[in-house]
């Protein structure tokens, strides 16, 4: 009897998970709906679209994404082998030629023999069929009423941005300078817009009185935005320094003849052909009049050229710690799995990782075998454990990093760069023994 399951959403996780029970010969139904109709920030009619920044953030084994991109590298991830396929230079990040990337995993979802593609908007599930539900944080609202009849109306939500990009031709490298920040890495890669006081002073201030727009919220402070990913504008409102202390730090970007600036701003190249920027950490709520006006300001981009302005838009998730298992299966029905950052974890890869967990244990529930619990000293299963044992009365979306896995027994002290060293030993280890003891 042929084995299927439906997948909804082409996003990151859900092809993911569609790639990794199609390796396991479980048919999919991967349903997707941007080429009928698109969702307020999507652009392309190709599936895992990168909407926000084009990067997969820190190739660092030290740093605990870093660790966690070689964990699915082991797993086998599609996204990953996308992500290096379509690699352009970022320093210790991996970032990726949008498109590039896109095709790559496009390609890989229609060429499978045993996935079958269907180019069309799900409103009902059948709760009879095997499900993953990948559907991102922009899940339409009629397929959010039908998820409610599994999990209840009572679904939690933030605010997202995403960031400006910039025709490279339209920088003025009289005042930019090429330097990756304490000049790490083979090539510098990352172009910097130097600030002195006054400078971001004046921008500062325009900043943070400068027109955002709807939200059709009564009051800017019932804006409830992700730290991770929170507008510029918003961060700068927290005080005058906070920027330098954030996206805008100078530390480690002295000008080239070695002088100090007040402030940096960073722009990251955004696809292969080299002729695109974005701004790094300019996720933003301004209208876009303002973007350019304000944007301008910032010393080498006074004749910037915006290919697209930053948007703010409404994510939403479900309140896993109440809803979901270990498996990522829903706990009120066994054939319901979840994926991605519906289930409030943040980021690419992290989603990319819940679209594993849920595939793997998909595939071993319909083939009646034991499911598996990824060891929590993994960064994996420390995301998997957050999102299914934190608070569910204060659940917040939770990216990568090393608080969420099972801690060091240290006889001594360490400093903190061993302390990460050894970390990151321990969960690529965890996840090579964890991949041998099940066969995965």
């Amino acid at each position: 009897m042929k084995k299927i399951v439906n997948i909804i959403g082409a996003g990151l996780a859900g092809c993911e998970a569609a790639y990794q029970l199609a390796k396991r010969q479980i048919y999919v139904n991967l349903y997707e709906k941007k080429t009928i109709k698109k969702n307020s920030v999507q652009t392309l009619d190709l599936f895992a679209e990168l909407v926000c920044s084009n990067t997969l953030r820190s190739t660092d084994l030290k740093n605990a994404v870093g660790t966690l991109k070689e964990e699915m590298r082991l797993l086998d991830s599609l996204i990953i082998k996308a992500a290096e396929f379509a690699k352009i230079p970022a320093g210790e990040s991996l970032a990726v030629d949008r498109k590039k990337f896109s095709q790559y995993i496009t390609d890989t979802m229609k060429e499978n023999q045993f996935i079958n593609v269907m180019e069309q908007e799900i409103i009902d599930i059948d709760s009879s069929i095997p499900t993953i539900i990948a559907s991102g944080p922009l899940t339409s609202e009629k397929l959010q009423e039908s998820i409610s009849k599994f999990v209840g109306k009572d679904y939690f939500y933030f605010f997202d941005a995403v960031s400006p990009i910039i025709k490279k031709d339209s920088i003025n490298f009289d005042i930019v300078f090429r330097k990756n920040r304490y000049e790490k890495g083979e090539t510098q890669d990352y172009l910097n817009c130097p600030m002195n006081k006054e400078q971001y002073t004046k921008f500062y201030n325009e900043l943070i009185n400068a027109k955002i727009t709807d939200t059709h919220l009564k009051e800017e402070k019932d804006l409830k935005v992700f730290e991770g990913c929170m507008p510029v504008e918003v961060m700068a409102k927290r005080g005058f320094d906070t920027l330098t202390f954030g996206p805008l730090k100078p530390a480690g970007l002295r000008n080239l003849d070695g002088t100090n600036n007040f402030a940096v701003v960073q722009l990251r190249q955004d696809n292969a052909a080299n002729d695109l920027y974005n701004l790094v950490g300019f996720q933003t709520n301004l209208t876009w009049p303002e973007q350019k006006r304000v944007f301008q300001l910032i010393p080498g981009l006074e004749n910037a050229e915006f290919v697209r302005y930053g948007v703010m838009h409404l994510n939403n998730f479900i309140n896993s710690p109440e809803l979901l298992n270990e498996f990522n299966q829903l706990k009120s029905n066994k054939n319901i799995y979840f994926a991605g950052q519906i289930t409030g974890v943040e980021g690419y890869v992290e989603s990319t990782s819940s679209g594993i967990i849920a595939a793997i244990n998909m595939a071993r529930m319909i083939n009646n075998e034991q499911q598996v619990i990824f060891p929590k000293d993994s960064v994996i299963g420390g995301l998997q454990n957050y999102i299914i044992s934190t608070d569910s009365k204060n659940f917040q979306p939770m990216k990568a990093n090393w608080s969420i896995v099972d801690p060091l027994n240290l006889i001594k002290k360490e400093k903190k760069e061993v302390r990460k060293e050894m970390y990151s030993n321990r969960a690529i280890n965890s996840i090579k023994t964890f991949i041998k003891e099940y066969k995965l």
